[in-house]
């Protein structure tokens, strides 16, 4: 209809699941394919998957400023589809600000920023120390890999780098796997315990690389995370927890590996 322009068009339910998919193709969804692939890699070699480890974070090429521009362009072309999203969702609701906005990406003011701190301080401890518990565990049972969170070269900007990879992996998934499909498929008729289940599905599988432990923990971590966002309304408190829990993981490793056998 002449006049009318794109963003005004109502998107059918198909139109919703399939944008949806869509998303998930360029970005987690095909995390979880390729995940998937590695644990049948995995599974299928020479050994228990706790004899087998998994190397996150590490270098690429030998020479380091080389080296930190493939880092530095691997975490902001990872962050495109946060983009997409925002894009896709403002459409609609008056531009990728306020649909950040509306998902409570943001804080108005210094107050709702720090509450947001503190609840996702408290997210961080409490899912924390279960899912080291976990972590273990499934090692021990021989269903998880060992995981080297952090492996680049030592060289002065491997912390700052691994700090902006954590901040890249909690907006990336928050975004796209609460914020955004929370509200398309809620838009698409899905109940809400249908929501929860599927992002925490395709949450935990794009976790399998991991192995078995690492599907399960992200599963339950997803579960969590959905049911809280439905009460509050709000991704900022769960990407400072999911930030501050990557932050722990990979500077942590980083400074402590050599040091601690356990690891």
């Amino acid at each position: 209809m002449a006049g009318v322009s794109p963003a005004a068009h109502q998107l059918t339910r198909r139109d919703l699941v399939l944008e949806t998919a869509l998303v998930l193709g360029v970005s987690l969804g095909a995390s979880a394919l390729w995940s998937v692939l590695s644990l049948i890699r995995k599974v299928s070699a020479d050994g228990s998957l706790s004899e087998q480890t998994t190397s996150m974070n590490s270098s690429v090429v030998e020479q380091p400023w080389l080296d930190l521009a493939y880092q530095v362009t691997g975490i902001v072309l990872a962050l495109v589809p946060v983009l997409l999203a925002l894009h896709l969702l403002g459409r609609e609701d008056g531009g990728m600000r306020s649909a950040a906005r509306s998902m409570g990406l943001t804080a108005s003011n210094r107050s709702q920023l720090a509450r947001a701190g503190r609840q996702g301080s408290v997210l961080t401890a409490v899912v924390g120390l279960p899912g080291l518990a976990l972590y273990f565990g499934a090692r021990a049972l021989r269903l998880n890999t060992t995981i080297a969170a952090a492996n680049l070269d030592a060289v002065w900007w491997a912390i700052p780098v691994l700090v902006l990879a954590a901040v890249q992996n909690a907006v990336l998934e928050e975004v796209i796997m609460i914020g955004y499909l929370f509200k398309r498929w809620g838009q698409a008729g899905w109940s809400n315990v249908a929501i929860i289940l599927t992002s925490a599905l395709i949450r935990g599988t794009y976790h399998f690389y991991q192995g078995f432990g690492g599907f399960v923990g992200n599963f339950v971590l997803g579960l969590l995370f959905g049911w809280l966002y439905l009460r509050t309304k709000r991704v900022l408190p769960l990407v400072i927890a999911h930030t501050l829990l990557d932050v722990v993981a990979f500077v942590g490793y980083a400074v402590l590996a050599r040091r601690v056998g356990w690891l």
